[in-house]
Order: structure tokens, then sequence, then C-alpha cells
């Protein structure tokens, strides 16, 4: 696997339980959480076309698992990115870039919002790669991971909220402004 070439690898949306065990087996081994097979097929069932592989050959080297539903407070879209891993010997060749891109795409068709995350506060790696491509730092969840460790919460936003222009912040405008306007 470390001689493998960038070009070698394919990115493809997700088909069917057969290819549950290949992303099963790559996020167990590179994730800090432990999830079950009933997390897997609750976003893999519900959302299959926010589900994206990168293959080599027939090994998912790859995954990218994401949702897409209404945000219970302000009634917006919210994507959401609930896994990421890409094999250790080819990080930094920009597949999980790509694969982050091919969800985003897709969060845009169908009207998403915005789109958030966790990731450890010492994952650099992962800080850099989301801040490359636009998301920023919503906020600090203490003590989130089993292990102990922090994360941040990253936010990405496909559209400023209404009222941003008019200085109402990143929430938009509070649903009193909106009712004397």
């Amino acid at each position: 696997m470390a001689d493998a070439k960038e070009e070698d690898v394919r990115f493809e949306q997700y088909k069917d339980e057969g290819d549950m065990p290949g992303i099963i087996s790559l996020i167990d081994k590179d994730l800090s959480e432990p999830y079950s097979v009933f997390t897997y097929r609750y976003f893999i069932n519900n959302w299959p076309d926010l589900c994206y592989l990168a293959m080599q050959g027939e090994t998912c080297v790859g995954a990218i698992i994401c949702k897409l539903d209404e945000h219970r407070c302000r009634k917006t879209h919210r994507g959401y990115i609930a896994m990421l891993a890409v094999e250790k010997e080819l990080r930094g060749k920009r597949i999980g870039s790509q694969l982050v891109q091919l969800c985003l795409s897709r969060m845009k068709q169908l009207n998403a919002d915005e789109c958030v995350l966790e990731t450890e506060v010492t994952n650099k790696g992962a800080l850099g790669l989301y801040r490359s491509i636009g998301f920023v730092k919503e906020k600090r969840l203490h003590k989130y991971y089993l292990n102990g460790n922090d994360a941040f919460r990253l936010k990405y936003l496909f559209k400023l909220p209404e009222g941003f222009r008019e200085g109402h912040g990143c929430l938009g405008a509070l649903a009193e402004d909106l009712a004397d306007g």
C-alpha cells in the first residue's frame, strides 16, 4: 500500500451493503470513537447519497459519511460530517479534501445552509484540512470524546444567515427582530 499512487484512487458514491465492511474496517482503525454497525447503518441507510468512498482497486482507502436534516433550533438545513477517514499511507494526497468536497457539493445541491462536524483539538491534520476548505471553529466542546479529549465544532456556511449583512452576526436575525421588520 505504501507505493500507492494518487491517480490509482477513484471516488464513488456508496452503492449497497457490500461497501459496508470496507468502510467499517477503515474507520474503526482510524477514528478514536468506537462505532457500532447500527451507527454506520443509521447514517448510510438514511443518507446514502452523502456517503462517498475512495477506492484503490477493490480496497476502500477513504470514506466520508454525512447526513443532512433540519436544524431543530434555527430551521436551517444543516449538513453534518459524521466520519472521515483516509488510509494512513495515502494521507497528504488530498483524498480527504476531495471526499469532503464531494459531500459539500451534494449538500449544496440539496439546499444545505451549513455543514458542521466535530474533531479532536489535537488532530492538527483534520483541522488543517477543514480550514483549507473554509470551515471555521464555532466552539470548543470539553471532554467530548470517550478518551476525554476536547473537540472543536467546525462550521461551513453555504450562504450567509438572514440578517448577517444587517449586523446580526452569524446566528442571523433574532426572532423578535424578524417580527419587528
